[in-house]
């Protein structure tokens, strides 16, 4: 089966699943495994916003949306010429990838038949769900079974080393300027790791909101986890965060590697952070996944 992926975590679950050599086309944002836009064609592309701040990259957004301009650009003809026989792609969010509409619109004009799936999970669970679809559909459901079993089997440990110990209120950021408070899946790692969620949307979408109101929801802890940012990027945006909120520690982590990607390394994100909430309950967390920007 050659299959094409239109969002970075599709192509992590369908790594995962030990379908690399099957995947023909990518984004030009699928970093996981670093080897994937160097090997793969590139079937979707948009702006490189390295060198702009926050600020830059929301008001470029908000202004190709009200102009009912797309983020990213599909490379359709490349599409076509790679006979994919399923495509993964989403409907949950238009600011993180291609809508699936796009998609088909372009299918249907080239004349191509392949399978279009959309993922679009709002909770942990339904993440998981999720692999277990790309599984069907890919036609490896047992390989997909055995790899939700052993990331629930993780959670599962995660859960128990932290059971009975005070879960502390923490906000996760994911982005400063203007500031975005936790959504969809995102709040479901804080429960798991141990924490209460703060100023968060748990299966909703994350929306702006104001430093005075992440403020008022009393979180005793800041994560930063920008979209689009692995650990570097996040620490940077992370300082922003801890002058808004002093005398609250700030977290930055490794978002797009465990956080805001909904794929297997979600995992990752809940032992990461549970490994800052309860310090000694679980293994400490990589280098490359955390880091403490303020308080502590």
């Amino acid at each position: 089966m050659r299959l094409v992926s239109l969002l970075p975590s599709a192509t992590e679950i369908v790594y995962s699943l030990g379908l690399g050599e099957d995947l023909v086309g990518v984004t030009f944002e699928c970093d996981e495994p670093a080897s994937a836009r160097r090997e793969k064609t590139i079937v979707v592309g948009g702006r490189d916003t390295r060198g702009m701040t926050p600020g830059e990259i929301d008001s470029y957004v908000r202004a190709q949306r009200a102009a009912g301009a797309d983020l990213y650009t599909l490379h359709a003809r490349a599409l076509a010429d790679l006979e994919p026989d399923l495509i993964l792609t989403q409907d949950l969010c238009r600011v993180c990838a291609l809508p699936s509409g796009h998609v088909e619109e372009a299918l249907g004009y080239l004349g191509c038949q392949a399978d279009v799936l959309s993922l679009d999970p709002h909770s942990l669970e339904d993440v998981l769900d999720t692999i277990l679809q790309v599984g069907r559909r890919a036609g490896v459901p047992e390989r997909a079974t055995r790899l939700v079993g052993d990331l629930r089997a993780r959670l599962a440990g995660v859960v128990a080393g932290v059971a009975g110990r005070r879960r502390p209120a923490v906000a996760v950021i994911e982005w400063v300027d203007p500031p975005f408070t936790a959504g969809h899946w995102v709040p479901d790692l804080v429960t798991a790791a141990g924490g209460r969620p703060a100023a968060a949307r748990p299966g909703a979408p994350s929306v702006s909101a104001t430093w005075a109101a992440i403020a008022a929801a009393a979180p005793e802890l800041v994560i930063v986890a920008p979209c689009g940012y692995h650990l570097a990027g996040a620490i940077e945006q992370a300082h922003t965060a801890a002058r808004a909120l002093p005398g609250v520690p700030v977290w930055a982590i490794d978002a797009d590697g465990l956080v805001v990607r909904p794929g297997p390394r979600l995992i990752d994100g809940v032992e990461a952070i549970a490994s800052v909430l309860h310090p000694g309950a679980v293994p400490a967390a990589p280098p490359a996944a955390v880091h403490l920007v303020s308080g502590g």
